[in-house]
């Protein structure tokens, strides 16, 4: 495990590395079918991952959120996303992330949140506590006695469809406080006791991969809206809570 964590962190380095020069310099962005934006600086930082990972773990799969799947047949996947959040990149705003997954079947073995700007980094593998480098704070989820004092989180209210922006709301009216932004951010403020509740729908499996290592490492759950655990042919639906005490009565009002 430590080589597979000293690859993903090698991974995430050359990432850093492609992303600072392009960050609040007006880049770009096309889009792409599913109308997400995408720019030079994604595609960058993931080729320069695929070459690190190739290099490093020739037999692995790796599977790309902008350049797909190389290797099909491997067991053991890296899945990677340069930049979670690249509306967050190209307005400037310091809440994106590079994530580096390695999965092992359909289950995440190890997960990298890495903020190239702030230089914060979050290391979750299985069976070990999450690591957190950064200047403030250290990882561990903090308990919450109930939703009616937890801090509620989503990226943006539009990702939703009528009937998933139905179940938030009853989520939303029973959490004390809600906030939005944060993208891959957000998971990585759960793992650190800032945040206690995350849910929206529509990730792909880049998008939460490297998230279930880091949330249940530091000490909470990440599952479906259904509570199953989260897989690359799932829904999309996420829910993460930092106290597992919250998760049933979460699921509860998603479903109800």
């Amino acid at each position: 495990m430590q080589e597979l964590i000293a690859a993903a962190e090698a991974a995430a380095d050359v990432a850093a590395a492609a992303i600072r020069p392009f960050y609040r310099g007006g880049v770009g962005a096309d889009l792409k079918s599913d109308a997400s934006p995408v720019t030079i600086a994604d595609r960058t930082a993931e080729l320069a991952m695929r070459a690190v990972l190739s290099q490093r773990c020739p037999e692995h799969g790796i599977l790309g959120e902008e350049f797909g799947l190389d290797r099909p047949g491997a067991r053991l996947r890296w899945v990677l996303d340069p930049i979670d959040g690249t509306r967050a990149f190209i307005t400037g705003r310091p809440t994106f992330g590079t994530l580096v997954a390695l999965l092992d079947g359909p289950v995440p073995i190890l997960g990298v949140i890495d903020q190239p700007i702030t230089g914060e980094r979050w290391i979750g593998a299985a069976g070990q506590p999450t690591r957190f480098r950064g200047a403030h704070g250290r990882a561990g989820c903090r308990p919450c006695a109930g939703l009616d004092q937890a801090e509620l989180s989503c990226t943006a209210p539009e990702i939703f469809t009528p009937a998933q922006t139905t179940a938030w709301q009853r989520l939303a009216a029973a959490a004390q406080r809600t906030s939005w932004g944060g993208d891959c951010y957000a998971y990585g403020l759960l793992a650190l006791g800032a945040i206690d509740v995350v849910a929206e729908p529509g990730l792909k499996v880049w998008d939460w991969a490297a998230l279930v290592p880091v949330v249940e490492g530091a000490g909470g759950r990440m599952t479906d809206w259904q509570g199953r655990p989260l897989h690359p042919d799932g829904d999309g639906c996420a829910l993460a809570v930092g106290d597992p005490a919250l998760l049933p009565p979460a699921l509860a009002l998603l479903a109800a």
